[in-house]
């Protein structure tokens, strides 16, 4: 696969990642790092595009810390906006973020299985 392509790995250990690649994956990591926007990241579908209100039920915070949050995520190209009359509708800029997003999930929920007692793979 390229880099402008699909979901699958870009590189492999033929191919390292150059420098400005791991920077700026470790600056999306970092962001996601944070409990409330690796759950607007959860909540912001591919196809969706969600108003504060709706976030702010989703995630289970504040209205003033998701707007504060999507700030963050819309400075850094992870979600774009648009107005719709009064409201302002968020989604994620594409696939690949809310991808990782589920992934650390996913693994989490795994991690956890395994603390519980059941397979950790």
């Amino acid at each position: 696969m390229n880099a402008h392509g699909n979901a699958s790995a870009v590189h492999d250990l033929d191919n390292p990642p150059d420098g400005r690649e791991v920077t700026t994956a470790v600056e999306v990591l970092r962001l996601l790092a944070e409990p409330t926007r690796l759950r607007l990241m959860w909540a912001l579908g591919a196809d969706d595009e969600l108003d504060v209100a709706t976030l702010t039920d989703r995630v289970g915070v504040s209205r003033q810390l998701v707007s504060q949050h999507l700030a963050r995520l819309r400075l850094t190209g992870l979600v774009v906006a648009r107005r719709v009359g009064r409201r302002q509708l968020y989604r994620s800029r594409g696939s690949h973020v809310r991808a990782l997003a589920l992934e650390a999930l996913s693994l989490a929920q795994h991690r956890l299985g395994a603390v519980d007692g059941e397979r950790y793979e």
